[in-house]
Protein backbone atom coordinates (compact mmCIF):
# COMPACT_ATOMS: atom_id res chain seq x y z
CA UNK A 1 0.00 0.00 0.00
CA UNK A 2 1.25 3.66 -0.81
CA UNK A 3 2.31 5.48 1.56
CA UNK A 4 2.01 9.62 2.87
CA UNK A 5 4.57 10.95 5.36
CA UNK A 6 2.21 13.16 7.74
CA UNK A 7 4.89 14.37 10.46
CA UNK A 8 1.77 15.32 13.08
CA UNK A 9 0.69 11.44 12.51
CA UNK A 10 3.65 9.28 10.86
CA UNK A 11 2.56 7.12 8.12
CA UNK A 12 -0.63 7.33 6.78
CA UNK A 13 -1.61 5.26 3.78
CA UNK A 14 -3.48 6.63 0.49
CA UNK A 15 -7.27 5.04 0.80
CA UNK A 16 -7.38 5.56 4.59
CA UNK A 17 -9.19 8.73 5.99
CA UNK A 18 -8.76 11.65 3.65
CA UNK A 19 -4.99 11.20 2.41
CA UNK A 20 -6.18 10.64 -0.64
CA UNK A 21 -8.31 13.60 -1.10
CA UNK A 22 -5.12 15.69 0.48
CA UNK A 23 -2.98 13.96 -1.90
CA UNK A 24 -5.05 15.23 -4.79
CA UNK A 25 -5.42 18.77 -3.43
CA UNK A 26 -7.91 19.03 -2.30
CA UNK A 27 -11.43 20.13 -4.07
CA UNK A 28 -9.96 22.41 -6.03
CA UNK A 29 -7.13 19.96 -6.93
CA UNK A 30 -9.97 17.32 -8.27
CA UNK A 31 -11.37 20.23 -10.31
CA UNK A 32 -8.55 20.76 -11.69
CA UNK A 33 -7.91 17.02 -12.86
CA UNK A 34 -11.43 17.08 -14.07
CA UNK A 35 -10.74 19.67 -16.45
CA UNK A 36 -8.06 18.60 -17.37
CA UNK A 37 -9.66 14.83 -18.04
CA UNK A 38 -12.60 16.32 -20.29
CA UNK A 39 -9.67 18.17 -22.24
CA UNK A 40 -7.87 14.86 -22.99
CA UNK A 41 -11.55 13.27 -23.78
CA UNK A 42 -12.00 16.16 -26.34
CA UNK A 43 -8.49 15.56 -28.11
CA UNK A 44 -7.91 11.61 -27.50
CA UNK A 45 -8.73 10.25 -31.02
CA UNK A 46 -9.71 6.79 -29.22
CA UNK A 47 -12.46 9.13 -26.69
CA UNK A 48 -14.46 10.16 -29.67
CA UNK A 49 -17.09 7.28 -28.63
CA UNK A 50 -17.22 8.00 -24.73
CA UNK A 51 -17.06 12.14 -25.67
CA UNK A 52 -20.15 11.57 -27.74
CA UNK A 53 -21.92 10.49 -25.07
CA UNK A 54 -21.57 13.45 -22.96
CA UNK A 55 -23.46 16.45 -23.63
CA UNK A 56 -22.02 19.37 -25.85
CA UNK A 57 -21.20 21.66 -22.42
CA UNK A 58 -19.03 19.38 -20.70
CA UNK A 59 -19.28 22.02 -17.48
CA UNK A 60 -21.83 19.49 -15.56
CA UNK A 61 -20.01 16.57 -16.31
CA UNK A 62 -16.93 18.20 -14.66
CA UNK A 63 -18.30 19.60 -11.74
CA UNK A 64 -19.96 15.90 -10.90
CA UNK A 65 -17.13 13.99 -11.58
CA UNK A 66 -15.13 16.55 -9.15
CA UNK A 67 -17.77 15.78 -6.67
CA UNK A 68 -17.66 11.91 -7.00
CA UNK A 69 -14.09 11.73 -6.22
CA UNK A 70 -14.12 14.19 -3.23
CA UNK A 71 -16.08 11.52 -1.63
CA UNK A 72 -14.63 8.48 -3.22
CA UNK A 73 -11.01 9.66 -1.83
CA UNK A 74 -12.20 10.21 1.68
CA UNK A 75 -13.04 14.22 1.97
CA UNK A 76 -16.56 15.69 1.62
CA UNK A 77 -19.46 13.74 0.00
CA UNK A 78 -20.42 16.50 -2.71
CA UNK A 79 -21.88 14.32 -5.21
CA UNK A 80 -24.62 13.44 -2.23
CA UNK A 81 -24.89 16.38 -0.78
CA UNK A 82 -26.00 18.07 -4.49
CA UNK A 83 -27.35 15.07 -6.05
CA UNK A 84 -27.99 12.43 -4.06
CA UNK A 85 -26.47 9.17 -3.91
CA UNK A 86 -24.59 7.35 -6.92
CA UNK A 87 -25.18 3.91 -7.92
CA UNK A 88 -22.27 3.55 -10.89
CA UNK A 89 -24.16 1.26 -12.91
CA UNK A 90 -26.97 2.87 -12.48
CA UNK A 91 -26.23 5.87 -13.20
CA UNK A 92 -24.57 4.29 -17.03
CA UNK A 93 -27.46 1.74 -17.35
CA UNK A 94 -28.34 4.19 -19.93
CA UNK A 95 -25.20 4.26 -21.94
CA UNK A 96 -23.53 1.37 -24.38
CA UNK A 97 -19.83 0.55 -22.01
CA UNK A 98 -17.94 -1.92 -22.84
CA UNK A 99 -14.23 -2.43 -22.45
CA UNK A 100 -13.03 -0.36 -25.29
CA UNK A 101 -15.42 2.56 -23.49
CA UNK A 102 -14.00 1.79 -19.86
CA UNK A 103 -10.18 1.84 -21.21
CA UNK A 104 -10.78 5.27 -23.12
CA UNK A 105 -12.34 6.74 -19.95
CA UNK A 106 -9.21 5.22 -18.10
CA UNK A 107 -6.79 6.83 -20.77
CA UNK A 108 -8.60 10.33 -20.57
CA UNK A 109 -7.54 9.93 -16.87
CA UNK A 110 -4.04 8.56 -17.61
CA UNK A 111 -3.62 11.30 -20.04
CA UNK A 112 -4.99 14.12 -17.14
CA UNK A 113 -2.60 12.50 -14.53
CA UNK A 114 0.26 13.61 -16.30
CA UNK A 115 -0.27 17.28 -16.12
CA UNK A 116 -1.64 17.41 -12.32
CA UNK A 117 1.26 18.58 -9.65
CA UNK A 118 0.72 14.88 -7.70
CA UNK A 119 3.38 12.44 -6.28
CA UNK A 120 3.82 9.41 -9.06
CA UNK A 121 2.93 7.02 -6.39
CA UNK A 122 -0.43 8.99 -6.20
CA UNK A 123 -0.77 9.00 -9.75
CA UNK A 124 -0.49 5.22 -9.73
CA UNK A 125 -2.06 4.37 -7.00
CA UNK A 126 -5.29 6.70 -8.28
CA UNK A 127 -4.85 4.89 -11.60
CA UNK A 128 -5.16 1.65 -10.14
CA UNK A 129 -8.28 2.36 -7.98
CA UNK A 130 -10.27 4.58 -10.86
CA UNK A 131 -10.29 0.63 -12.66
CA UNK A 132 -13.07 -0.57 -10.14
CA UNK A 133 -15.64 1.97 -10.72
CA UNK A 134 -14.78 2.69 -14.81
CA UNK A 135 -15.60 -1.50 -14.25
CA UNK A 136 -18.42 -1.45 -12.80
CA UNK A 137 -19.47 1.18 -15.02
CA UNK A 138 -19.82 -0.98 -18.07
CA UNK A 139 -23.02 -1.93 -19.64
CA UNK A 140 -21.86 -4.43 -21.96
CA UNK A 141 -18.77 -7.08 -22.61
Amino acid sequence: MQTVQNTDHGQLHYGEGDTSFKAAGGYEGLVQLCEAFYNAMQQLPQAQHIRAMHPADLTESSEKLARFLSGWLGGPKLYREKYGLIRIPAAHAHLEIGPAERDAWLECMRVALQSQPYKDDFKTYLMQQLYVPAERSRTRD
